[in-house]
């Protein structure tokens, strides 16, 4: 098992981009050709639905969306919909299984952990709550979902940690497929003395290392993780879905 856990901020990332990204990583992964990686990716406004999704759960039409330049997406992990932006902070782990005995409740365990830990480090307690994957500050306020999927058993998507968000675009949906929640955000909770994004990055960077029980942390530019993954820097993968070669798991869990 490789102990270096390679990090990269990858900066503004089209979210189909950020699929292309994550699925050569995988196979790179899955190969032996490099160790595990935690990207940091800046989504434009885009919705997202899993393999799990239900009636209903986008509350605007498709117009509505279009006007305000929101793309619905489908992606291959478990769950129902969210919404990814600015002020987010999006880790998707690429991880090898290995690392928790190929469980995958113990992995989503171990995310949730991982933001629970962060969230203390700025003075929020973060919580579960029983039959509902993610964090939340109570029952009806989540702060952080978490979705997965695994392929060649190296996991991949992650989490999404609202931070300085906009909480006004998750009126658009049920968040996670849930009518009785509400999103919520570190910055809403803390105001003025609210972290960054890049302050809040470095803690849980620190906290998933941890948990991973990683020798060692290498930062990298965006370049290298494009690099790896075999891609020349967010190409457009628009093409390749309408062939049908979007990335698909052989198995995952979680919802968000």
């Amino acid at each position: 098992m490789n102990d270096t856990l390679h990090v990269s901020a990858l900066g503004p990332v089209r979210y189909r981009d950020g699929l292309a990204l994550m699925d050569g990583l995988v196979a790179a992964r899955a190969s032996g050709a490099t160790g595990d990686w935690l990207l940091y990716p800046d989504h434009e406004s885009v919705l997202t639905v899993g393999r799990s999704p239900s009636e209903g759960n986008i509350r605007v039409d498709a117009a509505t969306l279009a006007r305000a330049g929101i793309e619905v997406v489908e992606v291959p992990r478990g769950g129902d919909v969210t919404w990814h932006g600015p002020g987010q902070l999006v880790g998707y782990a690429i991880v090898h299984m290995d690392r928790v005995n190929r469980d995958m409740h113990r992995w989503l365990r171990l995310l949730e952990d991982t933001l629970i830990a962060s969230l203390a480090r700025f003075g929020l307690e973060g919580r579960r709550v029983a039959g509902r994957t993610g964090v939340w500050l109570s029952d009806a306020e989540k702060i952080a979902s978490i979705g997965v999927a695994v392929r060649r058993w190296v996991g991949y998507h992650g989490f999404a940690l609202n931070v300085s968000s906009s909480l006004e675009h998750f009126q658009l949906i049920h968040p996670c497929g849930y009518h009785d929640i509400r999103m919520t955000s570190i910055a809403e909770q803390l105001g003025a003395s609210a972290p960054s994004l890049a302050a809040v990055r470095d803690v849980v960077t620190s906290e998933l290392a941890a948990r991973l029980g990683v020798d060692d942390v290498q930062h990298h530019p965006a370049s290298d993780a494009w690099t790896v993954a075999g891609i020349a820097g967010m190409a457009d993968t628009s093409k390749q879905e309408a062939a049908g070669l979007s990335p698909r798991p052989i198995q995952g869990v979680s919802a968000w």
